[in-house]
């Protein structure tokens, strides 16, 4: 339930400038005061940089190769991150009231999880996967961008992201069909 000082207020002499610094102290109390906004935010790393994308991928990293390392089912592994993701970034996007806060990174999270959990577990393949992800992440090449005008919400928050992974593997397989 949002609380009356949790909705973004804006009157006259409030700019711009004060209205971004009000939803940034938001973002930051619910990321480090609530379990989902915890998720939600990367575990802390969409609040770290003008990047949030980047850091909170870059903080995906550690969790995606411990959980290949131990075996877990990917397939499962994912199904779950990314359903529990569609719900947690809506959750957390209404608390904001932002459609899509550039904090939130489960999305790039999941992403680059789905990613790696097609390539070899090696340093080589996990820099490429990062450095080729953010790239379609940012650039966000057809149909990348029309998903993200499309859908809303969590899912909405959700799917361009897997769009830029499946772009990112088909380059990795065919660059790792390539070298073989």
């Amino acid at each position: 339930m949002t609380t009356p000082e949790h909705k973004p207020q804006q009157n006259e002499e409030q700019g711009p400038a004060e209205a971004g610094e009000r939803i940034e102290l938001r973002a930051r109390h619910i990321a480090l005061t609530r379990p989902d906004g915890f998720l939600a935010f990367g575990f802390g790393s969409g609040l770290l940089t003008r990047a949030p994308g980047t850091m909170g991928t870059l903080a995906a990293v550690p969790l995606g190769v411990l959980v290949l390392a131990l075996g877990v089912n990917p397939f499962w592994f994912l199904l779950i991150t990314f359903l529990g993701g569609v719900w947690l970034c809506d959750r957390v996007a209404k608390a904001l009231e932002v459609e899509d806060y550039g904090g939130i990174v489960w999305d790039e999270m999941v992403a680059y999880w789905l990613v790696i959990s097609f390539l070899p577990l090696h340093w080589g393949w996990l820099t490429a996967a990062f450095l080729l992800f953010r790239g379609f992440d940012i650039l966000k090449p057809w149909p990348i961008s029309m998903l993200e005008r499309h859908f809303h919400g969590g899912f909405g928050i959700m799917i361009d992201d897997v769009a830029a992974a499946i772009y990112t593997i088909v380059v990795l397989k065919f660059i790792e069909r390539v070298l073989a």
